[in-house]
């Protein structure tokens, strides 16, 4: 239940869901890619990003000037869709 709390509190922001959806969906995405799929500034991204990272949901490698994300901890992709699947939403 620990690793459970710890992922709500972690994601418990929609933009931080929607990034975690991005990645779940494609093994990793730049800063820049992420921003432009979400529709929010690149800045706000990197806020996000280097959050959830900080707390080992995500991991980065850099090509470049590119940072690129990739999730590291995949049970957070079940813990979503778990409560989005529930029917009291």
């Amino acid at each position: 239940m620990e690793k459970v709390a710890f992922i709500l509190k972690t994601t418990a922001h929609p933009t931080r869901i929607a990034i975690v959806q991005l990645l779940a969906a494609q093994e990793s995405l730049s800063v820049n890619d992420i921003s432009e799929r979400l529709n929010i500034e690149q800045s706000l991204a990197s806020h996000h990003l280097s959050g959830m990272k900080l707390k080992g949901i995500l991991s980065s490698s850099r090509d470049g000037k590119n940072v690129f994300y990739a999730l590291k901890m995949r049970e957070v992709v079940d813990v979503i869709q778990c409560i989005a699947a529930c029917t009291f939403l």
